[in-house]
């Protein structure tokens, strides 16, 4: 399922879709952008301190992956896995910075 959602947002953003190759290969890029559009419903073992934390900050003001991973405790694959069930579920506005690009 998260293979599909990183699909579709490429797809949104005009990039080809990689071929499906592990993890590497589904991470998100370091240019694009999070804003948290409604709260997610998270499982049990999804409801932590440092998601809500980081959930609150998505609220508030657009982030990139890099910044979520210098300011939170989640491993590379964590955040990844975390971005994606958000996109998927719609909570999640994914923005590719590019598209504003001036050519």
């Amino acid at each position: 399922m998260a293979g599909c959602s990183l699909d579709r947002v490429r797809k949104l953003f005009g990039r080809k879709a990689a071929p499906h190759q592990g993890t590497a290969a589904r991470a998100f890029t370091a240019d694009l952008i999070f804003r948290l559009r409604a709260w997610p419903q998270l499982p049990e073992d999804g409801r932590t301190a440092e998601v809500y934390r980081m959930l609150s900050v998505m609220s508030s003001q657009p982030v990139n992956r890099q910044w979520l991973l210098g300011r939170f405790q989640f491993a590379p694959h964590q955040l990844d896995a975390l971005l994606h069930q958000l996109v998927a579920q719609g909570s999640v506005e994914v923005i590719d910075p590019a598209r504003f690009a001036r050519g």
